[in-house]
């Protein structure tokens, strides 16, 4: 890939693709006169990071929070491209290929910037690395769950919260969701494998099992369902559950409605507020670079307390690359262990930042708190074992 140069390009240009290749950079007209428009303002201003931030605080207090989002999108291009060509190459038997890969990442861009805080992680980029590579991880591995299963393996192996999820999105009313969710209920209370592991590619069950089955829910129902109606429904369920764990990627410059436009095309021309330049002010910087730094401590502090051995596991999970049995083999103990020792670390952790953070920052902690700081973790523990180039 030929890495863009000029502050216009970075901020309004976008990857091609050419089958699975890069082929080059895309210029979105509209964002590069916004760009041009913005240097003629402040024509000195060549710093990449000034942009990033300037256009980070657009989004939060601005009317044109669209344009900024499409000026970030740009920006994260590179780092979307290496993310998921480096995730990617770990999937070889995969169908998706790195295009597929990055069109999975790109999609979380609102994601990553409604999380990221510029307070706690070093930059834009190394927090978006974390949210792109940990989504095509877990798209992939889930997506590799639903090809190899078979609807009824399937339908047992996924949790009633997923299962729910999958219905309401597949817009599904209330009546017929509560149905589904019954059915596959009796289904998993009386169709079990008779051999454990063996799920994956568990056949449909038989005609008697069907009846115990359909007898099951009239029973609960005071209803008449017939069997071969509740197996249709499980089929549906199977489907839906499909679709939603592995949705089709789709780019984010999708058209709106019957129209042949897109959606770069409602980015304003040169309309620009003019720029604010309290919003990268001197003091806000300052206080950004004190947190980051008391973040840094607490975390280096917390490292001090864990057992020798956890952190001799996250040096060669982090800093040798190491995978957990590849550990296991040569600290000689089990992989579950390992596994083990893994999550107890990142957990301490988090305590830690999570109880500084409420006494210093007067968070309240929600489960989208805690999820945004496990991730400036997992950055901060590439950097600590020196994966970025950033320094720590």
């Amino acid at each position: 890939m030929q890495s863009r140069q000029s502050i216009i390009e970075i901020f309004s240009t976008f990857v091609q693709f050419d089958a699975d290749r890069f082929s080059g950079w895309g210029t979105e007209s509209k964002l590069r006169r916004s760009m041009q428009s913005c240097l003629q303002q402040i024509p000195k201003e060549t710093r990449e990071n000034f942009w990033v931030m300037y256009w980070y605080q657009v989004l939060q207090v601005s009317d044109s929070k669209f344009l900024a989002q499409q000026h970030l999108t740009a920006y994260l291009q590179e780092c979307c491209y290496w993310t998921s060509q480096k995730t990617s190459a770990h999937f070889v038997s995969s169908q998706y290929k790195l295009a597929d890969c990055f069109q999975i990442a790109i999609a979380q861009v609102d994601k990553v910037l409604q999380g990221f805080n510029p307070s706690h992680s070093s930059s834009l980029t190394s927090y978006a690395s974390i949210v792109f590579a940990n989504t095509i991880r877990e798209t992939l591995r889930r997506n590799r769950e639903v090809d190899i299963c078979t609807d009824w393996g399937l339908l047992r192996k996924i949790s009633q919260k997923r299962l729910h999820e999958s219905l309401q999105n597949a817009g599904l009313s209330s009546e017929t969701v509560n149905a589904y969710i019954l059915t596959w209920q009796c289904f998993k209370a009386l169709y079990v494998p008779s051999q454990a592991g063996k799920s994956r590619q568990l056949s449909p069950p038989d005609q008697e099992m069907w009846q115990a089955i359909a007898q099951a829910y009239n029973t609960q129902t005071h209803a008449q369902v017939k069997p071969h109606i509740l197996a249709g429904w499980l089929v549906n369920t199977a489907r839906a559950v499909r679709r939603y764990l592995y949705p089709t990627p789709d780019s984010l410059n999708i058209s709106q409605g019957d129209d042949s436009r897109e959606l770069l095309d409602y980015v304003p021309g040169t309309e620009q507020e003019s720029l604010i330049a309290e919003m990268i002010a001197t003091e806000e910087s300052q206080t950004r670079t004190s947190q980051q730094e008391a973040i840094k401590a607490v975390l280096r502090d917390a490292m001090a307390t864990l057992e020798p051995q956890s952190q001799t596991i996250l040096e060669l999970y982090y800093s040798q690359h190491l995978n957990q049995n590849a550990i296991a083999k040569q600290l000689e103990i089990k992989q579950y262990t390992v596994s083990r020792r893994l999550t107890k670390a990142k957990e301490i952790l988090l305590r830690c930042l999570a109880s500084w953070s409420q006494d210093n920052l007067h968070i309240s902690l929600t489960t989208d708190v805690l999820t945004n700081m496990a991730i400036v973790i997992e950055e901060w523990l590439h950097n600590y074992y020196g994966v970025f180039t950033d320094t720590i």
